[in-house]
């Protein structure tokens, strides 16, 4: 059977490459006779592995020598909650920017531990756009500021980094980092779930500095506490071996892409086909501000939604899936992270264009 385009928000598309490396090597790794998924995660076989793929994302990120660099589970949703119980530091306030639903779960996590300010909101347009720090109402006392970078249900991006001084900028990139160069020194904490633009679902990687380590009050359970991590090396349970592992093959595949700056480019070409095609024509319409729109996460909707199910329905008879929207706000949404080719943006833009010409 045909791979197909798959435009799905996460779990997502992972290279061709990679999943024809990782076939080769199931059942014998490297000679190992064992699949990476059996091996001892404190076996040579797999630190080594584990090793390799900490320096490849150093590298292709620039993270700095002074930043912790863990590989954890629980997504991003835990680290809703062990930011605010690292972070805090004994202090009462945390800033956050409150851009859809993903910023709203890391709200309310955040509220068990302390006062959230909402410095910011988009909400009165409907989530369609990325405030501007010039509007951001940030506390004088504030333990860290928190923003998305990337609304994967909205489909609104941050194109810039905030500038918070002193205070720790943190954010949840889980759906666009690798996907354009980033300077890691401007943020205390970067975390990011894997399902979209690194790996299978199960991974967690967490970017921290390390003056932000081991600064918790009250000491946080064990296992929430980043201290321990970064001491036993993302080692102190048994880690998500087999998720690490592809993640160590998407960053050397990177690497031959061109790295990150490449990346960008590729990413920049393939959102310029659609929305300029969404643009050209009323049948069509996605909701987001131009300036604030996502690279990664496209979601239109149709004149009629009575067409919806016929375009998916088409869609797939063409190998174009997952492109039904969240739940939360209806109409399509095709995801189109570093493993989308451009043949897929392509194909989708012919299908779009071709039902339009059917039923416009």
């Amino acid at each position: 059977m045909a791979r197909v385009f798959n435009f799905s928000a996460g779990p997502a598309a992972l290279p061709e490459e990679v999943l024809q490396q990782a076939a080769e090597e199931m059942l014998d790794w490297h000679g190992a006779g064992m699949s990476v998924m059996e091996m001892s995660h404190r076996g040579k076989e797999f630190m080594g592995i584990a090793a390799q793929a900490e320096a490849d994302l150093r590298e292709l990120i620039g993270i700095p020598a002074h930043y912790k660099v863990l590989f954890l589970q629980g997504g991003a949703s835990l680290q809703f909650e062990m930011v605010p119980i690292n972070l805090l530091r004994g202090k009462p306030v945390a800033d956050y920017i409150h851009t859809g639903e993903w910023a709203k779960k890391a709200i309310k996590a955040a509220k068990t531990f302390c006062n959230v300010n909402v410095a910011a909101s988009s909400e009165d347009k409907g989530f369609t756009y990325a405030p501007a720090q010039s509007e951001w109402k940030l506390s004088k006392d504030a333990a860290y500021v928190h923003y998305t970078a990337n609304e994967t249900i909205g489909g609104v991006e941050f194109h810039w980094t905030p500038e918070t001084g002193e205070v720790p900028l943190v954010c949840d990139m889980s759906s666009n980092i690798l996907s354009r160069p980033i300077d890691v020194s401007k943020y205390g904490l970067i975390y990011a779930g894997a399902q979209k633009n690194i790996g299978p679902a199960g991974l967690t990687i967490v970017i921290v500095r390390e003056d932000l380590v081991g600064k918790a009050v009250p000491t946080p359970p064990t296992m929430l506490d980043y201290k321990t991590h970064v001491e036993a090396e993302s080692m102190y349970n048994t880690p998500p071996t087999y998720a690490i592992y592809i993640a160590g093959l998407v960053f050397q595949w990177l690497k031959r892409q061109g790295g990150l700056a490449a990346m960008e480019q590729k990413n920049i070409e393939k959102a310029k086909l659609l929305y300029d095609y969404l643009d050209s024509t009323e049948f069509y319409k996605n909701p987001v501000r131009k300036e604030d729109r996502s690279r990664m996460n496209v979601p239109f909707t149709l004149k009629d939604a009575s067409l919806d199910e016929a375009f998916l329905k088409g869609a797939k008879e063409r190998g174009l899936v997952q492109l039904k929207g969240h739940r939360s706000v209806g109409g399509m949404r095709a995801s189109i992270y570093n493993a989308m080719p451009k043949e897929g943006v392509v194909a989708l833009v012919d299908y779009m264009r071709e039902f339009e010409q059917r039923h416009g």
